[in-house]
């Protein structure tokens, strides 16, 4: 897998943000910093391309192959008075197919060849900010609900023989966030976490269902269950949209 920005730089970047907004918020009420690691197997069940949206021949990146790919997400975060939370999320993913496309492809005004070997590339890395505010229990359920800022960084890369053609984007998305946990028995908790939003250019949703236990006498938990993403886009410079699933393990510190 290739990743355009390295993950140690953007996580000690995050540390040191929120390690100032910790000491000047904690000045004034008590919080908490947590930082959580997860690695999962991913699927892909979609990933229709055209570019140029309009004029370009639409095709399939998860014909050559579903997976399962490994990848990662890192997630850092602070919350104080136990109603404002604010975190980092850094979650790449790309990867290299060997493609042979049943019909010729117009691509990025380029013509690619039926029936030939085609390496094609695909990648969607996310920087998300977070900032969510949590009610007063109810019914036994927590719940939060605030706004992300998101950046993705994505490419589209097609190369045959002597050719090669390459679709790069990088700009800014607004999601809301929401969140949900319950506590279960035996020190386990139910989580769900979402950031989402649909709009005429197009939608992106990110949602997650997880079991995690508290590992006794230490600061961290453990957790696993199933991620969702989806969502694209549709305009005349592009029609991207893709559907991954992921089973996740994950280890969650408190600091």
């Amino acid at each position: 897998m290739r990743n355009t920005i390295p993950a140690f730089g953007f996580a000690a970047f995050f540390w040191a943000l929120l390690g100032l907004l910790s000491t000047r918020l904690e000045a004034r009420a008590e919080g908490l910093t947590y930082a959580s690691l997860e690695g999962a197997l991913t699927w892909q069940t979609r990933n229709e391309q055209a570019i140029p949206g309009v004029g370009g021949t639409r095709f399939s990146l998860s014909d050559p192959e579903t997976g399962p790919f490994g990848t990662y997400r890192v997630y850092v975060g602070h919350r104080w008075n136990q109603k404002h939370e604010i975190r980092a999320l850094y979650a790449p993913f790309s990867v290299d197919l060997n493609a042979r496309f049943a019909n010729p492809i117009d691509f990025m005004g380029s013509t690619f060849a039926a029936d030939t070997p085609t390496a094609a590339f695909y990648k969607f890395n996310s920087y998300r900010l977070t900032y969510t505010y949590f009610f007063d229990p109810i019914g036994g359920w927590d719940l939060g609900l605030g706004f992300t800022a998101k950046i993705r960084d994505a490419e589209v890369r097609l190369e045959q023989g002597g050719l090669s053609r390459s679709k790069k984007n990088v700009g800014f998305v607004p999601l809301l966030n929401f969140r949900a946990s319950r506590a279960l028995v035996a020190e386990w908790r139910f989580r769900f976490d979402l950031d989402g939003l649909a709009a005429p250019q197009g939608r992106a949703f990110d949602a997650a269902f997880f079991l995690e236990r508290k590992i006794p006498g230490t600061r961290f938990s453990g957790f696993g269950g199933y991620r969702t993403l989806e969502g694209g886009a549709s305009n005349d410079e592009v029609y991207s949209f893709a559907w991954l699933h992921y089973l996740t393990l994950g280890v969650r510190g408190e600091f």
